[in-house]
């Protein structure tokens, strides 16, 4: 019987069925994107805030002040008494009495020196100028609660990891596009509920359960792009990547248009409800059919494809019924208990980890860094585009190994040389960090494709998602390495960064050469790889 590469090859490896189907999927790492880079500016810190004194809001309802005169009557008299305190996170502990003129509030206090009044820290109460620009202001995160906007990221990446696990695994044993479509309902459905979430609690439980599908959506996609078109045209997973990168430069200019954080919240979110009309125009993957002894199903497709491809296959691949590959449900000990299958997947986890943790790290890097967010963040995306145009004109050149070795390597020295570049000169500090940007999102999306090329089909789509649930690690971990080392030295987390990358470019240079090659049906498929 032929395999199922010389029906692919007969029938179109990359024809008008597969580029429409790649172009709808790619759709998904727009999405992806939004979601994934969104605490950006969903967690922008509020332009002006401070702590309010207990009896102000009725003082201020009868005085008829305007937010800037409140703002002057609580805050002034305790700049001056602590010149290092702008009352944000403490406030006079004092009350109001809203009997006296509301030209002398304090009347009370005039005894006292400014310096003498007394402190409290605040834990509730603040007023903001714009209330509902982003979630910081919405549910007080501020102050002694700043640490909840870097839990926000994490809960997001910690859905992430849950969908690697769950729906990683629901892809491979029940069906690929089935659970891509309900993934993608899902991100829709806790994406509006977020929006309108009445506390953080319920936005936490719902940004989570947006991370856990939307992680369905973006794996299963690659997944699916990837067994649908021959060996010479898999670099098509580079070019979902950018997709991805498009998505974040779209981004900035949402928030730009959008003021408030409920409206980028559903602007990035509605989109996924799209995607369910996919339904009656991508199909099932035949490649997984045929690993799950469907084969009438698979070939069904495959003539399908021939079809819309101006192809015609031949008769005796009727005979097709089922793959060559063995049948099992997928387990992580399938993952580690052969030789190479053992060391592919712990090095790809590491590069996993690696890759999320310092790219998630430099993104949100440019929120304390100062500049204008929007344009930097703009150019900062821009700057992924280049490194998709490297892979393609390299990958298939020289191989996978060694631009994924080099990528994490220059990532690593150029993280280096940014912590030690002195401020006075920003242009060549910038330069040097757009470098490592650079390299770290080659390496980034190579691992993508090096993953799914190293896997077998009955393991891909599991094997796929429990690597890259690292990557949801490293993004746990990033938001609190690098605000809480940045508070010890701002450019502490680029030495972590590049420890972690230089270890990783040589690391990867041990996988095998995936170049041209079939992709595995089986493990000793992959145990024959050298």
């Amino acid at each position: 019987m032929p395999s199922f590469d010389e029906v692919l090859k007969e029938a179109g490896e990359f024809g008008r069925f597969q580029k429409r189907v790649f172009f709808l999927l790619c759709q998904t790492g727009i999405t992806f994107s939004l979601l994934f880079t969104s605490v950006v500016f969903l967690g922008q810190a509020p332009d002006s805030y401070w702590c309010r004194i207990p009896g102000a809001a009725e003082l201020s309802e009868r005085c008829g002040w305007t937010l800037e005169e409140e703002r002057n009557f609580t805050v002034l008299p305790l700049h001056l008494g602590n010149r290092s305190s702008s009352g944000e996170c403490e406030r006079l502990d004092v009350a109001w009495d809203t009997s006296v003129s509301c030209a002398s509030p304090l009347a009370r206090y005039s005894n006292l020196s400014a310096g003498n009044l007394p402190l409290a820290t605040c834990h509730d109460n603040w007023v903001y100028k714009q209330p509902h620009s982003s979630i910081v202001s919405e549910y007080n995160l501020v102050c002694g609660n700043a640490w909840m906007l870097d839990l926000s990221q994490a809960i997001l990446n910690l859905g992430f990891l849950a969908g690697a696990f769950t729906l990683g695994y629901a892809a491979d044993r029940y069906c690929r596009i089935l659970i891509y479509l309900l993934s993608c309902l899902g991100v829709g459905i806790c994406g509006i509920i977020v929006a309108f979430a009445p506390n953080f609690t319920v936005f936490l439980v719902f940004r989570f359960l947006q991370g856990v599908f939307s992680k369905g959506t973006w794996m299963t996609c690659y997944v699916i792009v990837t067994e649908i078109v021959g060996s010479d045209q898999r670099i098509v997973g580079i070019a979902i990547q950018i997709f991805f990168t498009l998505g974040i430069m779209i981004l900035p200019g949402i928030a730009y248009l959008i003021p408030t954080w409920q409206g980028i919240q559903l602007a990035i979110s509605l989109p996924n409800f799209l995607f369910l009309v996919y339904y009656w125009v991508v199909p099932e993957s035949p490649r997984w059919l045929l690993t799950r002894k469907k084969g009438e199903k698979a070939l069904k497709i495959m003539h399908n494809i021939a079809k819309h491809n101006g192809k015609y296959l031949s008769p005796h691949y009727s005979e097709i019924t089922i793959s060559n590959a063995e049948v099992s449900n997928p387990s992580f000990l399938d993952l580690v208990r052969t030789p190479r299958m053992r060391r592919n997947t712990l090095i790809l986890m590491y590069a996993w980890f690696t890759s999320a943790l310092i790219y998630q790290g430099l993104v949100m890097r440019l929120g304390i860094v100062g500049g204008n967010l929007y344009l930097d963040f703009f150019i900062s995306a821009a700057v992924e585009l280049p490194a998709a145009l490297l892979i393609l004109v390299t990958i298939d050149r020289i191989g996978r190994r060694l631009p994924f070795g080099i990528s994490n390597i220059v990532a690593g020295i150029a993280c280096l040389i940014t912590a030690f570049l002195p401020e006075d000169i920003p242009w060549l500090k910038t330069t040097v960090a757009t470098l490592g940007r650079l390299g770290i999102t080659m390496a980034f999306e190579i691992v993508y494709l090096v993953n799914t090329e190293l896997y077998p089909t009955t393991l891909r789509n599991f094997g796929v998602s429990l690597c890259s649930s690292l990557c949801d690690l490293g993004g746990m971990i990033a938001p609190f390495l690098l605000f809480r080392l940045a508070a010890i030295w701002l450019e502490l987390p680029l030495i972590i960064f590049s420890i972690l990358a230089v270890v990783c470019g040589f690391l990867v240079l041990l996988l095998p050469e995936s170049k041209g090659i079939s992709l595995p049906e089986t493990v000793e498929d992959v145990e024959q790889l050298s």
